[in-house]
């Protein structure tokens, strides 16, 4: 775990979208930390391409984000959420999920299932929890026979949203303007200042970009855990590029920390990059430094979460203190509608 400890306070956690305040996406701002010298500017997200440049590598995450919250009733009669994290990692089976309990005010319900309890969903549904997924008490394997779960959650869902999102708001708003394949059930947020005119503008300096994805599971804020098993796939042209960018000497930028952990369980035992798919584990850590990211532009990270464990690994742990110190300072948002930071060799 992270050693980096530092208090979030309300006002710094961004609770509704930049548009909301009439600002564009890429209006949000941007903080670019270099490991060389230890510089730290401050900028906009829309100044992106001075600090990219022909022959740079972005890396995207084009995964759809579902509306994968979903009202329910236990036997008791309470009224919860459960929250649909991803299908059971490698059980190839088409009616078994991760899902996540959450009370009326969206308060986390750990502990407080039980193998064996049935939950009434919209449409007359019947959810059976089976037993505790990864950390118990707070994920569950459940059966539920829906037919394609994607359409049940457009018709019947709404996106999951956490307490500092003081009021729902529409699908769209948890879509990066890339975003082509449904199943994250938490928008990978590291790319939602992105807009048209800037990835023209990126590609019209000479920066290229490629597609990775990884659907996100369900991530709960309150928790300090490890990241779960999550289905990616990077397609060959993208390996492709990540071996010939490199070998010209630029920079590969992974748009996210979803990014990061598709890439890196794509490299083969001698740092080249090649296609792959399916479940990763992979945890990227000190102890883990990636082999084929040279940088990142990701979100801020809440105290204690195993994500600024991957943010050492690439930026070294006084980089990061620093860059988080000077966060605080000047006031910068977090969480996924909130601000960026860019962290570059």
């Amino acid at each position: 775990m992270s050693a980096l400890a530092f208090e979030l306070t309300p006002a710094l956690e961004a609770s509704a979208p930049p548009e909301s305040r009439g600002l564009s996406r890429d209006a949000v701002r941007l903080m670019v930390a270099h490991r060389t010298g230890e510089e730290i500017v401050h900028a906009h997200f829309a100044d992106l391409p001075q600090h990219l440049g022909p022959g740079d590598l972005l890396v995207i995450n084009t995964s759809a984000t579902v509306p994968g919250a979903v009202p329910a009733r236990r036997s008791d009669g309470q009224e919860i959420e459960v929250r649909f994290s991803t299908p059971v990692p490698r059980a190839h089976r088409p009616d078994l999920f991760v899902v996540e309990l959450r009370g009326p005010g969206g308060e986390p319900l750990v502990g407080r299932g039980r193998a064996g309890e049935q939950i009434r969903l919209p449409a007359s549904v019947m959810l059976q929890l089976l037993a505790p997924y990864a950390a118990p008490g707070r994920l569950w394997v459940a059966k539920v026979a829906v037919g394609s779960l994607h359409e049940y959650l457009l018709a019947h869902g709404h996106p999951i949203r956490y307490g500092y999102v003081r009021r729902p708001w529409p699908l769209s708003a948890y879509q990066t303007v890339y975003a082509t394949t449904p199943g994250s059930a938490e928008m990978p947020s590291a790319g939602r200042p992105f807009t048209a005119e800037l990835i023209t503008a990126l590609a019209a300096g000479g920066t290229l970009i490629s597609p990775i994805t990884l659907h996100c599971g369900v991530s709960s804020p309150e928790r300090d855990e490890p990241p779960y098993a999550e289905q990616y796939s990077v397609p060959e042209t993208t390996a492709n590029l990540v071996n010939a960018v490199r070998g010209w000497g630029g920079r590969v930028v992974a748009v996210g920390t979803t990014v990061v952990r598709a890439l890196e369980s794509a490299v083969a035992a001698d740092g080249t990059a090649h296609p792959a798919g399916g479940w990763t584990e992979l945890v990227i850590s000190p102890d883990h430094a990636p082999a084929a990211v040279d940088g990142l532009i990701t979100g801020w990270h809440e105290p204690g979460a195993s994500h600024l464990q991957m943010l050492e690994a690439i930026a070294g742990p006084e980089l990061i203190e620093r860059s988080y110190d000077a966060a605080l300072a000047a006031g910068y948002l977090w969480h996924e509608f909130g601000d960026s930071h860019l962290i570059l060799p």
